[in-house]
């Protein structure tokens, strides 16, 4: 093992912290010193949330090392309140102040760990304060006694991100009216808006106001309140809370002439070292490889960081490890929904330029049968050639998690949809069903790959209505639901032949034409283009069904793309 005498440490949590532990169980010997600027060096950063809304009661739980802890455990010599100012890759050491004492000094090393972190992005006139971000445990705390001291009773959340919704449900928690102002679409960047859709209405059901393709212009501070300016108006609030993404803490890095990307994250290789050879850097401040990809990306996330402070640390103790890519991995709670995500979403597959199809399932948590069972909306990507899986987007409740991180476990190791046929997973009534919904989207997959069925989708939907209006069009609409589901909302121009009759009214459909069928999720769908198939119709399903459509379209009366009676 390589003996290094001297390891300097800039900042802690994930990264810093789990490095400085790492490091001292690899070498009993070495001198390891963490600095950090703040007062807090391992906290619970994605807990934050939570303590805003009271679900965490005790601020002590925020507060995962305190560096008396750590050096007794550890022997790190941890120094709170101390901000390196510069580095000089040449002496090998950097300056530190002490704002404890405003002392300022130089400290020596033969390796540094640069853990700073990524910064709230904050656009210019965007101060006052009654705007809010939420990065570290002072953020926090400064919200709380908002919340206590001034009472506000409304709240407008700009950005609906993973910390944007967090923090709204937790808002509303404590008894805030809340708007949440979302730039794009949708919230939640790593899911497609087709999925998204379902964790809209679960917001709006909640009774929190969801502004989407709405951007933020100005913020003033009028008699005591937030005026938020947008295209179509004003929205007016007790507080805010800016969400609109983090960047890269990298002025150390740039001014130190170490490289970085045009985002600004510092550039590393597999072994976590920058383009000083003595320097390594960790977490939210650092460029990755995309796991699936392999083109460069910012994908800042916890899991992440910890892995590759354990990498830095060993390649500095000597050992041969690397870091082999980020999949983006990430769950959220919303309200009592889950959504969660995994390698890419279709956006990013269509930038990437993939060859990939995409399926859509609606399958409960456990065995139906058994109490209790609710359904999740997944959306599986996988590459059309080889059944590789690219990604997956799971919304649901109950089993989410888990399914997610099969999924996260079969796109890490490149399995197929024909290996997520093959996969024995646990069941039992009250936990799963004897195929389950992972092993169900395998199914659907491979029946795709093998041409056992066609599909086409929801966005399709506007196009193929327009050719059936139009005198000898070559295709036909057909939802296969029962009368009373038909009669209830359906496709517009989609005529209905229940599946249960289907065999015995093939007459009534030309075989010169392309059928596009649907059903409610997708099932009776494929049941019905595998009978229409053998019976010489070229059939296509829509993946996800009515409810799909239904759920992304918002089904309003009198709408010219979807009727609904009752």
């Amino acid at each position: 093992m390589a003996y290094v005498k001297k390891i300097l440490i800039i900042g802690g949590v994930a990264g810093g912290a789990t490095a400085a532990a790492r490091l001292r169980r690899l070498s009993e010997d070495a001198e390891i010193i963490l600095l950090e600027r703040g007062e807090f060096i391992s906290f619970a950063n994605c807990g934050l949330p939570y303590f805003i809304g009271g679900e965490i009661a005790e601020k002590s739980a925020l507060t995962l090392q305190s560096p008396k802890a750590f050096h007794t455990r550890y022997n790190v010599d941890v120094r709170v309140r101390h901000e390196v100012t510069a580095i000089d890759t040449s002496a090998k050491n950097v300056t530190v102040k002490n704002h404890q004492t405003n002392e300022i000094y130089t400290e020596s090393y033969d390796r540094l760990i640069l853990s700073p972190g990524a910064k709230p992005m904050r656009p210019d006139g965007f101060h006052s304060e009654k705007i809010f971000t939420l990065r570290n445990i002072p953020d926090t705390f400064r919200i709380k006694n908002f919340l206590e001291m001034q009472k506000p009773k409304s709240a407008l959340v700009i950005g609906g991100g993973y910390i944007g919704l967090e923090t709204a449900e937790n808002l509303h928690r404590a008894g805030l009216e809340v708007t949440i102002v979302q730039r794009s679409s949708h919230v939640l960047a790593t899911l497609d808006d087709d999925i998204a859709c379902d964790v809209h209405r679960h917001i709006e059901s909640k009774g929190v106001r969801l502004l989407l393709n709405t951007e933020i212009q100005t913020v003033t501070e009028n008699a005591g309140q937030i005026h938020a300016t947008s295209k179509d108006g004003k929205i007016f609030a007790d507080m805010a809370i800016l969400s609109i993404g983090i960047t890269p803490e990298n002025s150390l890095a740039k001014s130190a002439g170490l490289a970085v990307n045009e985002r600004g994250g510092m550039i590393v290789n597999e072994r976590m070292q920058t383009s000083d050879a003595n320097i390594y850097a960790v977490g939210d401040a650092v460029e990755v490889i995309d796991f699936v990809t392999k083109r460069k990306a910012y994908i800042p996330l916890a899991g992440p960081a910890n892995k590759q402070a354990r990498i830095a640390a060993d390649n500095i103790c000597g050992f041969d490890s690397r870091y082999v890519g980020t999949q983006g991995s990430a769950i959220l709670r919303v309200f009592d929904m889950t959504a969660a995500t995994t390698g890419l979403n279709e956006t990013a597959a269509k930038c990437a330029g993939l060859n990939y199809e995409k399926v859509f399932l609606w399958q409960p948590s456990h065995a139906g049968y058994y109490p209790g069972a609710v359904s999740m909306s997944i959306k599986t990507i996988f590459e059309k050639t080889t059944g590789k899986i690219l990604g997956a987007q799971i919304v649901g409740y109950d089993g989410v998690d888990k399914r997610c991180d099969i999924l996260a476990t079969a796109i890490r190791a490149g399995m197929t949809a024909y290996d997520l046929t093959q996969l024995e997973l646990c069941y039992a009534p009250p936990y799963s069903s004897a195929k389950d919904p992972v092993n169900m989207a395998g199914f659907v997959m491979e029946n795709v790959l093998t041409g056992k069925v066609k599909l086409f989708h929801w966005h399709d939907v506007e196009s193929l209505q327009k050719v059936t209006k139009q005198p000898n069009a070559d295709m036909m609409l057909l939802d296969v639901r029962t009368k009373m589901e038909y009669e209830n909302g359906h496709i517009d121009g989609f005529i209905n032949i229940p599946l249960d009759d289907l065999r015995h009214r093939l007459e009534e459909l030309d075989s010169n034409k392309k059928i596009y069928v649907t059903c409610q999720v997708g099932q009776r769908g494929y049941l019905a283009c595998r009978i229409l198939s053998q019976n010489d119709f070229n059939a296509y399903n829509l993946s996800g069904g009515y409810r799909l459509y239904h759920s992304i379209l918002k089904v309003k009366t009198g709408n010219s793309t979807v009727t609904q009676t009752k």
